[in-house]
Formats: C-alpha cells, structure tokens, sequence
C-alpha cells in the first residue's frame, strides 16, 4: 500500500490479523462481490452467494453470463465482502470445479446455507493468490496482506 495510508512496521504499534479474521468473515457472510474484467479489460462487478471452503472461494455462474463469459477468456478475479467496516478482499484465479466428489460435497453446504442447489456444471473455486483485510475502525494498524501460493 502507499506509504500515504500511513501503514506501521508490527514493531511500530501494527496489530496484523490471524487469518481465522479472514476465514471467520468468508465463512459466516451471505453475499460476496465479484469482479471480473472482459476481453478488452472492461470490468464488471456483481454479487454472488458462495461458499469459503477448504480455503478456497466457491461460487455459481452460468456459463453464459458475463461473469462466466469473462473468466473463459481470462480467469484473474476479486472477491470481496459488502462490509467496508471488516474488509476481506481476495484475488486470485477462477476455474470450474469438475471433481464430483466435492461438487457434491459443496451442493450439501451450499443448500445448508442457501436452500438453493449449486448447477454442478456452472460451479467455480477461487484459488487465493493475494488477500487483503483489515478493520476500518484501526486502519492502518490492523492493514494485513497474505500472498499464497497459486
């Protein structure tokens, strides 16, 4: 982040988030906003109902729509909650889940939460590269960043 944001060293008074404030949040929240970008970069942005599990993202989209239409032509995708007073936003790549195993596994979760089925072949897992979070309340003490493994 800018050194404007006025971002500290955790020696310096930082308190960094434990990545359970990220899985708590992902896992308890309703709707998620999604942005992709089209072919020639022109981004779009819609909630999603979804699923953190297994430390990935899950989600449905038909493959028709633009969402779905966007991450054929490149998979690079935001996921961030509604609430700005606890940020999560994650980055990462999308792909559809085919294993049947856990697309079952995540309909059960999915109707658990939602009373709805996911369609098993408009079903897409986010592989988290980059994850933002922090506490509007203490920014920028609480500003904490996790880069993965893709």
């Amino acid at each position: 982040m800018p050194v404007s944001y006025g971002l500290v060293e955790p020696g310096e008074g930082a308190r960094l988030l434990p990545w359970s404030f990220v899985t708590s949040r992902m896992e308890v929240a309703r709707n998620y906003w999604l942005s992709t970008a089209s072919p020639d970069g022109l981004p779009h942005a819609a909630p999603v109902w979804g699923l953190w599990h297994r430390e990935s993202f899950f989600f449905g989209t038909d493959r028709e729509s633009r969402k779905g239409r966007n991450l054929l032509a490149q998979p690079s995708i935001v996921v961030h909650l509604e609430s700005g007073d606890e940020a999560v936003i994650i980055t990462g790549k999308a792909g559809p889940v085919k294993d049947p195993d856990l697309l079952a596994e995540l309909d059960s979760r999915y109707f658990e939460k939602y009373a709805f089925h996911l369609d098993p072949g408009q079903t897409y897992r986010i592989h988290p590269t980059t994850v933002l979070a922090w506490l509007e309340s203490d920014f920028p003490r609480t500003a904490t960043r996790w880069r993965l493994s893709s």
